[in-house]
């Protein structure tokens, strides 16, 4: 039983994190990690798709992350699709490596850090991948 509250905190708390962050993402410069998540889309996309066109597919996609996690349904696809986000949000520090380190790699700047973070995230997400069963 613990188990499974403990996995619908996780849930939960990736859920808000996701829709706070994306919601950010559809309103300019409102997000810090705004012209980071364009410069990392334009090398990704070879900068067929229009920045501010990209920012808002990222903003739509990780609300609705967030809301699937929050609203409890299609888990076990929300966690897969987040995995594979949360593996693309460690591009910029090969990508971007002046941006993400004021001293690589030890002293990350506060976009590095930013991104830091998301190793908490990826590890609850591996967490919630094996325990899947989230009521």
């Amino acid at each position: 039983m613990n188990n499974i509250k403990n996995n619908n905190f996780l849930a939960i708390s990736i859920g808000i994190v996701y829709l706070w962050f994306g919601a950010l993402k559809f309103f300019p410069n409102w997000s810090p990690a705004e012209d980071l998540a364009k410069n990392t889309i334009q090398v990704l996309t070879f900068d067929i798709i229009p920045t501010n066109v990209s920012i808002i597919l990222l903003a739509i996609l990780e609300v609705s992350i967030g809301l699937l996690f929050l609203l409890n349904i299609f888990t076990k696809q929300a966690i897969i699709i987040a995995l594979v986000h949360i593996t693309l949000t460690f591009l910029p520090l090969f990508f971007f490596p002046e941006m993400s380190f004021s001293t690589a790699p030890l002293i990350p700047t506060l976009l590095g850090q930013y991104i830091g973070k998301n190793i908490i995230i990826a590890a609850a997400l591996l967490s919630l991948f094996k325990n899947r069963r989230l009521v």
